[in-house]
């Protein structure tokens, strides 16, 4: 069987996903950035533009719902840039959303998701091609049992979607696989740790690869969080302990100002070339990807 990912243009096969940005934003909204909401489709396009040019040929979108995802506007740019480009379902962190917002969708958000992944977002007709959900702090709070549990209910429901976890600053990654894997069955290489950077913990990273999940190394350019000059030895480290098949990176832009995509590409990655060598720079951008963010059969590498 082979492995699909699910686009917005529909599901293509894992292995054409090619240079691929796992964790990023064409479009997001918060009450936590106010001012700063990434809403417009021009500046989009030619963020995916610049990408494109410098090798790019995927990208992962990690906004779930109620954050402005622009569902239709994502299949409209896939369409005309030829850019891979995956949407999410899912619901973050309390704190980006209106109170009201939470009380509609609480008590009925794994039908959300499993909708979503299988019919559309609304009435667009573009399909999730994965969960994001959120931890707490050093933990697994209230809100995050409720949305890891419904995420765990829809991965089973739609036969393996992946789930994508936004670790806060870094941290919990340990209780949010107690969660989903050990509580709620999902398998952990199903499962994808986002922020590990953030915490530079290596006992933590290598205790979770050693479980399996997926581990997202995003945010490059954030001087507060220290992630450019730090990560070529984080990730050398992980590889050289056998776990250089589930390693991903992202730009993960939150709000205009941040470089994202293209810096990945343009400054990230020929930094990550003379540090770890080409070919582990390929699995990373290139191999993890497409098994990361595949539908259905078990993993294969």
């Amino acid at each position: 069987m082979v492995s699909t990912v699910r686009t917005v243009l529909g599901d293509v096969p894992a292995t054409e996903l090619g240079v691929c940005d796992a964790h990023d934003h064409l479009f997001l909204r918060s009450p936590l950035l106010p001012g700063q909401a990434l809403d417009d489709p021009a500046r989009a396009a030619g963020t995916l533009r610049d990408f494109q040019r410098l090798g790019g040929r995927s990208v992962v979108q990690w906004t779930p719902y109620g954050m402005g995802r622009g569902a239709r506007e994502l299949a409209a740019l896939a369409r005309t840039t030829g850019v891979h480009i995956v949407a999410a379902t899912g619901l973050h962190r309390a704190a980006h959303y209106a109170p009201e917002l939470i009380r509609r969708v609480s008590g009925g958000l794994a039908g959300l998701f499993v909708r979503e992944l299988t019919e559309g977002i609304g009435t667009t007709g573009v399909r999730a091609g994965l969960i994001k959900v959120a931890g707490a702090f050093h933990g697994v709070d209230d809100h995050a049992r409720i949305t890891m549990t419904a995420a765990a209910e829809a991965h089973h429901r739609t036969g393996g979607a992946p789930i994508a976890v936004h670790l806060e600053l870094g941290t919990g990654a340990l209780d949010v696989l107690d969660l989903l894997c050990g509580e709620l069955g999902v398998p952990a290489h199903r499962v994808i740790l986002g922020h590990l950077g953030r915490s530079p913990d290596g006992v933590v990273q290598a205790q979770v690869a050693r479980e399996g999940a997926f581990l997202a190394f995003d945010g490059p350019s954030r001087a507060t969080h220290a992630t450019d000059w730090r990560l070529p030895r984080e990730l050398a480290e992980l590889a050289d302990a056998g776990y250089g098949g589930q390693l991903l990176l992202g730009g993960d832009r939150t709000v205009p100002e941040t470089p994202g995509m293209p810096h990945l590409l343009r400054r990230l990655r020929p930094r990550l070339e003379h540090s770890l060598g080409q070919q582990l720079s390929e699995l990373i951008l290139i191999d993890n990807p497409g098994r990361a963010f595949s539908f259905g059969p078990p993993r294969d590498g």
